[in-house]
């Protein structure tokens, strides 16, 4: 039997999925015509070749303009982009209680929800040690209104959130207070999925949720009529791959009216005067589209929607689960010739309740740690695309790594204003070789069982390689594996 026998007798539900097969030989034909193994989803989806082909044929088509005026360029352009957000809601199941606001990305639409959250003294806001820095980041704006801010922390090793803890978390807000909590739907770090079930059991305690939807709406189905937070936010590009520079926050109308902007600019307001100094905010999305929207790139939008649509996210999931799995095992199962592991995954050795994203780090026979910046520069060699680094991510990391705050603080002392990742990896490897980088490996709707298989060609070819011999390796793209230099 052929590894690929192999792998469908392991999982059989991949053969559900086959016409992804055909989708990706006709519509990402890029990927073999380059020799090319694309393993970063999470960073970015692919697009498919007739997406920019159907948005090119309407941009040479249509005469489009700004869409604040009624002249008739500007009102095709309103058209399509209220099009666009009618699938946006529709695809979501959030037509009749939601509003769609685009935004730049999804950072764009945590910094909306961010600054325009009425955090007051008395109020909270509480975050999963689990989030992205654009999540993080909201803190400087509750802290800066004085609402507490807490983190609840993830269990080790499956860096899932530490339940009992959140509950006595979520159970100390006051319910007449304005009370934010924050989490991912899927771990961009780690691949996670966290419980969505959180996000009534925080309402229901007087919450508003958050929802970070960028890394779980590729490859998972999100129904607004079944899971009901009052922000989701996301990146369209991370879903289908184009457009870029176009992403959404969605809002509950009920939640959207508490919601009070710090500024006004062009496009928000219904008036405004120099002379009488205020100003009548616009209603709706309208007052929260800073500027002119990005009105080309919009339409494109309901084109990857209908896509994602066309192929099933049903069967992409499945097609995600099963390469995951058959990952995990083989990752797990790398033995260097003394019988010390190769890899160390971080996050479920399962695929229970988590989505296509594995990261990880190699480790020499002695133990020691591989440098995963060398590991991502022979990857390159051997045109893998993959992605090392925190990943915007540092909590996950830190827990990952079980850094704590001393080692935190250790880091800040020594390098001050000037620490940077390379810094903090330089202290970290005197603090007794810990690290807080990794390399991240993530699939999706164009993976195939040759993709993960390179992989992990890829992978053996550090069986016995020692941290100070990766140095002096480069990858044989002929042969497929990793070959001492000179020789």
């Amino acid at each position: 039997m052929t590894p690929y026998d192999d792998f469908l007798a392991a999982f059989p539900d991949y053969a559900t999925t086959l016409a992804l097969d055909d989708l990706r030989a006709a519509q990402f034909a890029r990927l073999d015509r380059q020799d090319q193994v694309y393993l970063d989803y999470t960073g970015g989806g692919l697009y498919a070749a007739s997406q920019v082909q159907e948005h090119a044929a309407m941009l040479a088509e249509q005469v489009l303009g700004n869409p604040h005026s009624v002249n008739p360029s500007s009102t095709e352009t309103t058209r399509r982009v209220e099009q666009a957000r009618a699938a946006v809601l529709d695809y979501f199941g959030g037509t009749k209680d939601y509003t769609a606001i685009f935004t730049l990305n999804a950072s764009g639409a945590l910094k909306l929800v961010g600054e325009a959250y009425p955090f007051a003294p008395g109020g909270r806001l509480l975050l999963t040690a689990d989030n992205h820095n654009s999540v993080n980041g909201i803190r400087e704006f509750a802290q800066s209104r004085g609402a507490r801010v807490d983190y609840a922390p993830l269990t080790r090793p499956e860096l899932r959130i530490d339940q009992p803890t959140l509950h006595a978390l979520l159970a100390q807000a006051d319910a007449g207070q304005s009370n934010l909590f924050a989490f991912p739907a899927q771990s961009n770090f780690s691949g996670v999925k966290h419980p969505l079930d959180l996000v009534e059991t925080a309402r229901a305690q007087g919450w508003h949720v958050l929802l970070d939807g960028a890394a779980f709406v590729p490859t998972s189905r999100l129904d607004l009529r079944t899971v009901s937070p009052d922000f989701v936010v996301m990146s369209f590009y991370k879903m289908f791959g184009y457009p870029t520079g176009v992403g959404c926050l969605l809002v509950r109308n009920e939640t959207l009216a508490t919601l009070r902007r710090p500024w006004f600019g062009g496009g928000t307001v219904n008036f405004a005067t120099v002379q009488g100094r205020m100003h009548v905010l616009s209603e709706g999305e309208a007052g929260f589209e800073d500027g002119t929207l990005n009105y080309l790139s919009i339409p494109a939008v309901e084109t990857g929607l209908r896509h994602l649509q066309r192929v099933g996210i049903e069967t992409i999931q499945t097609r995600v689960q099963c390469l995951t799995g058959w990952l995990i095992a083989q990752l797990l199962a790398l033995k260097h010739g003394n019988g010390r592991p190769m890899v160390r995954l971080y996050g479920p050795a399962s695929q229970d309740m988590r989505g296509g994203t594995l990261t990880l780090n190699f480790y020499d026979p002695n133990g020691h740690l591989v440098d995963y910046r060398r590991i991502e520069e022979l990857a390159a060699q051997a045109r893998i695309s993959l992605r090392t680094g925190c990943f915007c991510n540092p909590g996950a990391g830190e827990a990952a790594e079980d850094l704590d705050e001393g080692d935190m603080r250790a880091a800040i002392e020594q390098a001050g204003r000037e620490i940077n990742l390379q810094r903090f990896l330089h202290v970290m490897q005197a603090r007794g070789g810990k690290t807080a980088g990794a390399i991240r490996v993530s699939t999706g709707l164009a993976s195939n069982f040759a993709d993960v298989e390179r992989f992990m060609r890829f992978a053996e070819g550090f069986r016995d390689q020692t941290a100070l011999t990766v140095g002096t390796v480069s990858f044989d793209i002929e042969s497929c594996r990793v070959v001492r230099d000179g020789g």
